[in-house]
């Protein structure tokens, strides 16, 4: 049942829409891609894990990286329309993007988005510190790039994309001084390797036999290549998942239950879960397989509230 909701968003998604009406401001704001916006709470991720991130202190820096790391995106989504504008003009989806359609003329896409490029790290330099300001500038380099020329090239683009997560994962630690762990790294960066890979095998999986793929890129990826590098990451954050719960660090166990190691039960449920959409082929954008699965999202929910009894040593 849940295959078939995620079948019929993708068909639904794949299908061209009407052109949207609205002025500038609201073109502005759809070419920002506001339901990508979700992946930006990522930056509560290493608070999340080291128990610092209810302080009043946490939450107002946490809320400005969130929305320092916002504009940054929304700056890469308007120069990458700016620039794709008349190829997108001969898609039959993209063309009803405000760039392409005219809502938005391309000059001011083009200076909306470098004044956001600008503004963003000049204003965490002042706000959050240098380490936070370098790391949105070599966000927008890396993405920049991908735009331009990285996304063309073989087993670089899924290493882009994963790191752009892994990014927001980091930049919560580095605003609020949180060191971050070789745990924590592994297995942030590898689970985001695992969704990436598997969105592109979903992907190629779908385009097989059609013409007219929506990322060239993918006619050079094999479907067989795609699957063992999401099989390879799948593997790598689980095990690095658990060598973090299996880990007491000389900390002498006090909480009721070992909430650190049953939340390995979840953590493993999860991806195994997760795994099935990527085998079938229809594990799409994270959120959207998350969200359209009720098994997944209470599996999640469990992992959560285990996490943060191991974390709160309750």
């Amino acid at each position: 049942m849940a295959e078939t909701a995620v079948l019929r968003q993708r068909t639904h998604e794949e299908q061209p829409g009407p052109p949207h009406k609205g002025g500038l401001l609201a073109g502005l704001l759809r070419t920002a891609r506001p339901k990508q916006w979700v992946k930006n709470v990522l930056v509560a991720a290493a608070p999340a894990a080291a128990g610092e991130l209810f302080s009043r202190h946490a939450l107002l820096q946490l809320a400005l990286v969130f929305c320092l790391f916002t504009a940054c995106a929304a700056a890469v989504y308007l120069v990458n329309d700016a620039r794709d504008a008349d190829a997108d003009r001969a898609h039959p989806v993209k063309r009803h993007r405000p760039v392409a359609a005219g809502q938005v003329p391309v000059p001011v896409a083009y200076t909306v988005g470098g004044c956001l490029g600008v503004l963003a790290p000049a204003a965490a330099a002042w706000l959050c510190g240098p380490a936070v300001a370098a790391l949105l500038t070599a966000y927008l380099a890396m993405q920049l790039a991908y735009c331009v020329c990285l996304k063309h090239v073989l087993v670089v683009d899924l290493a882009v994309v994963t790191t752009g997560f892994l990014m927001r994962a980091v930049v919560g630690g580095l605003a609020l001084g949180i060191p971050l762990s070789r745990w924590f790294l592994i297995t942030t960066g590898f689970g985001a390797l695992f969704m990436v890979s598997a969105k592109r095998y979903s992907e190629a999986v779908q385009m097989a036999g059609k013409a007219g793929a929506t990322r060239a890129l993918l006619t050079e990826y094999t479907t067989g290549y795609l699957r063992f590098v999401w099989q390879l990451a799948a593997g790598v954050a689980v095990l690095g998942y658990c060598l973090w719960a299996m880990e007491e660090g000389g900390v002498p166990h006090t909480s009721v239950l070992p909430w650190r190691q049953l939340s390995m039960v979840a953590f493993i449920l999860a991806i195994l879960r997760y795994a099935v959409f990527a085998d079938r082929g229809t594990a799409g954008e994270p959120e959207d397989v998350v969200l359209g699965d009720r098994a997944l999202a209470l599996i999640g929910v469990a992992w959560a509230a285990m996490y943060g009894l191991a974390v709160a040593n309750w």
